[in-house]
């Protein structure tokens, strides 16, 4: 039996929104949950460091279901916190399950075993991406979106200046749309490509392996956190968004 696995009582390892939409567009969410498997909740961090970033992606679930209820899409999004395992990561990444993280111990991963980091990805890595991958396979040549924020400032770290970033390696032609459309309808946001990140082999899953595999138009949105940490920004960002994706997509 694997060291780790999910009790009846835990949710899912996966919620997908709107699966019979007809839209040639599918949205993710790797990191919009922060649930914890029942085994593990008595081994976790603080909860002041739960609410934090290096828990989940604060606002990216809200605006990622606000965007799918506008735009009639599909969404798949991940329910578990990223500090169990994270969905935007390769299977051999370090910080796939991570033992600190920005600083911050990670009490249930302190130590942790291959046979239990596996576990975890058969339970719920592997099942979140066969329903991406399933949403796509019913929607050829559908634009691939994955939704995501990221912290203002890391401990010790300079400031993220940039109100929102647009990921993309090989093929930027639905990012430059979809700033387009944004400049346009808000040229007051400092959106910029490939900052706070960029698009990795090492550091990221969900676009090379059904975005770029798969020749789809694709972008991940990474939305500085503190402008959707409450409704009225989740609202403002949303409805940017949604319009511009909209324009971009066709959808």
């Amino acid at each position: 039996m694997d060291a780790f696995a999910l009790d009846a009582a835990d949710p899912p390892p996966v919620e997908i929104v709107g699966p019979r939409s007809p839209r040639p567009l599918v949205l993710t969410c790797e990191h919009g949950g922060r649930a914890l498997p029942a085994h593990l909740a008595g081994r976790a961090p603080a909860p002041e460091d739960m609410a934090r970033h290096i828990a989940w992606d604060v606002g990216a679930a809200e605006v990622a279901r606000g965007l799918a209820d506008r735009l009639g899409a599909a969404l798949c999004l991940q329910p578990y916190s990223r500090l169990v395992i994270d969905c935007n990561r390769p299977r051999h990444a370090p910080d796939l399950a991570p033992a600190v993280s920005d600083g911050t111990q990670v009490p249930f991963n302190a130590g942790l075993a291959q046979p239990e980091r596996d576990a975890r990805w058969t339970a719920i890595h592997a099942p979140f991406h066969a329903a991406v991958a399933g949403l796509l396979d019913a929607r050829p040549g559908a634009a691939l979106v994955a939704v995501h924020s990221y912290t203002p400032r890391l401990r010790g770290g300079l400031p993220r200046p940039m109100l929102a970033g647009l990921l993309v390696r090989q093929d930027r032609t639905l990012a430059e749309a979809l700033k387009r459309g944004l400049a346009a309808r808000a040229p007051e946001a400092a959106v910029v490509f490939n900052q706070p990140y960029a698009i990795e082999d090492d550091s990221d899953y969900t676009i090379p392996m059904h975005g770029e595999r798969r020749g789809l138009p694709h972008v991940l949105i990474e939305i500085r956190s503190d402008l959707i940490a409450d409704a009225a920004g989740v609202a403002r960002w949303t409805a940017l968004l949604a319009g511009a994706l909209a324009d971009a997509t066709g959808a």
